[in-house]
């Protein structure tokens, strides 16, 4: 039975996101530099222009590069850079053609601990280890994969009760929330670096005064 997904907050584009573990990893793909919802709703945006009711890793990877990126990018556009993820989609899916045989739940299915599906998730193309442990956060709260330590491999993302990523979305209040953290985190991030670069110039001006 499929989990019940609230990523892209539409019922047709969280059903293909439970039902297919590729659609899945294409969406968590996509979460980048647009909202969530936008992000997890492409993979549905996707199918639909291929008319087709899924995606498929051997079909998208042999796709022609020019006109799936032209795919991607009609409007309303599957991402704000619809030309540079169509590149990486078919990069995705061509390493899953080549190391899975286009199977994308193969890649957690057979995975016997949470490092190692950290390890196998780290090694698909676009996928840093912050977004490789949202992923896996997600896999394990959401989609019943869990491996031994997969709460410790997925370090904060996998916390009981956390609103970090879009592994904690079940609904618009915890998207909320979530959303409120990013916005925070962002903050501080900004006031850190802005607090760092005044340090600077007053050090700056320090060596100048004391040369004078």
């Amino acid at each position: 039975m499929s989990p019940e997904i609230h990523l892209a907050q539409q019922p047709d584009a969280d059903a293909l996101l439970g039902r297919s573990p590729l659609a899945a990893l294409v969406g968590m793909l996509l979460d980048q530099q647009v909202p969530m919802e936008w992000a997890f709703s492409g993979p549905h945006t996707i199918a639909g222009r291929l008319g087709r009711d899924d995606l498929d890793a051997h079909e998208i990877a042999s796709a022609d590069p020019e006109a799936f990126a032209a795919l991607l990018s009609e409007k309303p556009a599957v991402h704000r850079y619809p030309g540079s993820m169509a590149q990486r989609i078919q990069q995705l899916c061509a390493y899953l053609v080549e190391e899975y045989d286009g199977d994308a739940e193969a890649v957690w299915r057979t995975a016997a601990t949470g490092r190692e599906l950290l390890a196998r998730l780290q090694d698909l193309p676009g996928f840093g280890k912050q977004k490789a442990q949202i992923f896996l956060a997600l896999l394990g709260k959401q989609y019943g994969v869990r491996p031994e330590g997969w709460r410790e491999a997925a370090g904060p993302y996998g916390e009981e009760g956390a609103h970090r990523s879009a592994a904690d979305i079940t609904g618009p209040e915890s998207l909320a929330k979530v959303r409120a953290h990013k916005q925070e985190m962002k903050a501080a991030a900004k006031a850190a670096k802005a607090a760092t670069s005044t340090k600077a110039t007053k050090s700056t001006k320090g060596v100048k005064a004391s040369g004078n």
